[in-house]
């Protein structure tokens, strides 16, 4: 990595829950964060937050980013306040406590450009920077639920799942360019996710020792793509559920199709 004075991270769904805490955690590791999602002040809350705590610089753009223009914006706009992106942390997402077929056509293009077409695109744009510098750090923030059998709630589990083996397919091509890709894939994590799902209640009955709080699981991310490792499955509960529902161990499936990679002469 060379040398330059200011480090960047641009982190979506960066108002609240694991958002916040990556945006928090890389600001203390001396990043400055480029913040995005809908709610401007709540970004702005962050934003202050980080500032007061860090004293680092942090810079805020509101986005919806379901509207498919959006992400060209956010990496036009973040390459012209901060000079390119280092780290990408793709977090924004949501999940409706709807049936597919009872949603209106619009909600689900809606999440399907919220956590597939959107975080793909946001990773081919800010390529070229790392490409050009021979380093970078990209997070797709997946699911347990990706490594388990398939579940209802809308085209969640589907979409989580993409973002799983698209993280590791893309790890193997860029890795040898010094770029990693790591897919954090974190359970039951207190945040505003399951307010807005409309299942408070029911997650309130599941037991205290199934749950992680938003910096812990950042912080096990951000070691996880630091160490080069294309999945994190944060926390010993969620590691032994992931081994109960899943015939092969994702890093045995890495290694598999690692092998059978078409780039593999160029892999590291």
């Amino acid at each position: 990595m060379s040398m330059r004075a200011e480090k960047t991270a641009l982190v979506t769904g960066a108002s609240s829950g694991i958002g916040a805490a990556f945006a928090r955690l890389l600001a203390a590791e001396g990043y400055t964060p480029v913040l995005v999602a809908r709610r401007t002040d709540r970004l702005t809350q962050v934003a202050n937050e980080i500032r007061e705590r860090t004293g680092t610089r942090c810079e805020v753009l509101t986005a919806d980013l379901t509207d498919p223009k959006a992400p060209e914006w956010v990496v036009s706009q973040a390459n012209e306040i901060v000079g390119g992106i280092d780290v990408l942390v793709n977090n924004a997402g949501l999940c409706r406590n709807e049936t597919f077929a009872e949603a209106p056509w619009e909600r689900a293009a809606g999440e399907i450009q919220l956590m597939v077409t959107a975080p793909t695109e946001l990773i081919h744009r800010v390529l070229p920077h790392m490409r050009k510098r021979g380093w970078g750090r990209i997070v797709n923030i997946s699911s347990v639920s990706a490594l388990g059998p398939p579940g209802a709630s809308l085209l969640y589990t589907g979409v989580k799942s993409y973002l799983l083996h698209t993280s590791q397919a893309l790890d193997m091509e860029l890795k040898p360019q010094g770029i990693n890709l790591t897919a954090l894939c974190p359970g039951q994590t207190r945040t505003e996710f399951h307010d807005v799902m409309g299942v408070r209640e029911i997650a309130d009955k599941m037991p205290g020792f199934m749950w992680q709080d938003a910096d812990t699981v950042a912080a096990a991310g951000w070691k996880a793509v630091s160490k080069g490792k294309p999945v994190c499955i944060p926390g010993a509960m969620n590691g032994v559920m992931a081994y109960l529902t899943r015939p092969m161990t994702v890093n045995a499936a890495y290694s598999f199709g690692r092998k059978f990679n078409p780039f593999k002469d160029t892999a590291a």
